[in-house]
Formats: structure tokens, sequence, C-alpha cells
């Protein structure tokens, strides 16, 4: 479809190798850049509004929002599983987010305070804990949750990865998943089909992210009229074992 040369380089979401990797796309007269990232920092900004191709974001947000960029509605996602867990008769689900500060993890924090508040539950400090995505994060801050004396019954996981860490450290203490605990993950990668009980995510559509992405920077490239600059995908929530029918 694209006739076009790729250039595909991975940075680890380290913000200095991306830094280095954009100048060195630069260097080498690319004509547009896909970029997705973690965190779109000012140094990021100045670095895309110096350069003289178009760059769009994919499945990441700037805070200035200024950049292109094609994402779902991750705080109307948040908000629908959040709301889910509610209508299941948890009045009180906890949430597991991201330990960054980027747009996306924000988003996510925030439409989980709106589930709470449209149902008319309070927000408890402790229920909702942080992490950094990994298997061993969602070990450790199901841990802390279930040490609570007023536990969770439900929760909601920022990333399918901390989820599945969440379910087997919820086993370990001798819970059951989905009896004594729901879980909804975040992103519905292969992970979420390979733990037992299968996990309730999330469906972040990457492979449509990515096309619509490529087909917004090409339009920028060949100069073509634009309508739209921000696009919104449609999400949706794939119901699995870890969550009651």
């Amino acid at each position: 479809m694209y006739k076009y040369n790729v250039i595909l380089s991975n940075s680890d979401q380290n913000k200095n190798k991306e830094i280095n990797l954009i100048n060195t796309m630069l260097e080498k007269q690319v004509d547009g850049i896909l970029f997705m990232g973690g965190t779109i920092t000012e140094e990021h900004v100045t670095q895309f509004s110096s350069a003289n191709v178009p760059i769009v974001l994919a499945a990441t947000h700037d805070a200035s929002d200024t950049l292109p960029s094609v994402n779902i509605d991750y705080e109307e996602a948040a908000y629908e599983a959040v709301k889910m867990l509610i209508d299941k008769g948890h009045t009180q689900p906890a949430m597991i987010a991201g330990d960054d500060e980027t747009v996306i993890n924000t988003l996510k924090q925030e439409g989980y305070k709106r589930a709470l508040q449209s149902s008319g539950a309070s927000e408890k400090e402790e229920f909702l804990v942080t992490g950094d995505y990994s298997y061993d994060a969602g070990m450790a801050a199901v841990g802390q949750l279930l040490d609570l004396d007023d536990k969770p019954s439900a929760v909601f996981v920022a990333s399918d990865e901390m989820a599945l860490g969440v379910i087997h450290g919820a086993q370990d203490k001798g819970y059951s998943v989905p009896e004594d605990l729901e879980v909804i993950g975040f992103n519905n990668t292969r992970l979420s089909m390979m733990v037992r009980p299968t996990l309730t995510t999330v469906v972040q559509p990457m492979y449509d992210i990515g096309a619509v992405a490529m087909r917004l920077l090409t339009k920028y490239m060949n100069k073509e009229e634009v309508t739209e600059k921000k696009v919104i995908l449609p999400h949706r929530i794939v119901e699995r074992n870890s969550t009651n029918s």
C-alpha cells in the first residue's frame, strides 16, 4: 500500500534514547516520524517543533495537545471497565494504576474516579495503588490491597501484565478469581489468554491505531488535506473468566 522504506527503532520508553533516536532519524532525512512512546516531555515537544517533517503520535498523548495523534478514549474506557464492576455489585472497586505521569495514565485514573462518583461511592485513597506495569508490580499491589482490613472485591488494572500479577498474587494468598476478587485488565495482549482464569480486559485496537496513524502521517507527508488531526478509535471490553458472567 505504501512505497516507503521503514526505519524501526525501539527506545524502551527511555526519554534519552527517544531524543537520540529522533535526532538520528532527522539526520537521516526521513520524510516523517510515527512515534509511539511513554511520556511526552517539553523536551520532546521542542524536538518535534524544530523538525521540518510531519510527526504523528500513535497510542500516545502529549500534554500540550498540539501534535496529530491516534488513540482511544482512555478515560471513557476506564470508566466503562469500573462501571462494569460496579454493575456487578462491587460498590467500591480498587484500581492499580501506572506509577508514571503520562497523560494516558492520568486519563485512566480520571475514568476510575468518575465511575465511583457516578455511582455515589466515595473514593478510598487506599484503594488506588500504583505500579510500574510489570507482573511483579501487580503481585505487590494486590498484596497491599488484600492486606487491608476492608478489602476490595474487584480491581481494575491499568495493564494486562500487572493484571496477571494480581491474579497470581491473589491466588497465592488463597483467594479465588473471580469468586473472591474480580479482575479487569487493559490492552488485550496475548497474556490475557495465557493466564487462568483468562482475563477480562479493555481492547485497545493496536493494529488499527498503527494503520490509521500511518495513513494520517502519509497525508501530511503528501500535503493532502487533513480534516481531523486527533483521531479517536472505538474500544471495547472483552469479558472472559476473571469476572463473573
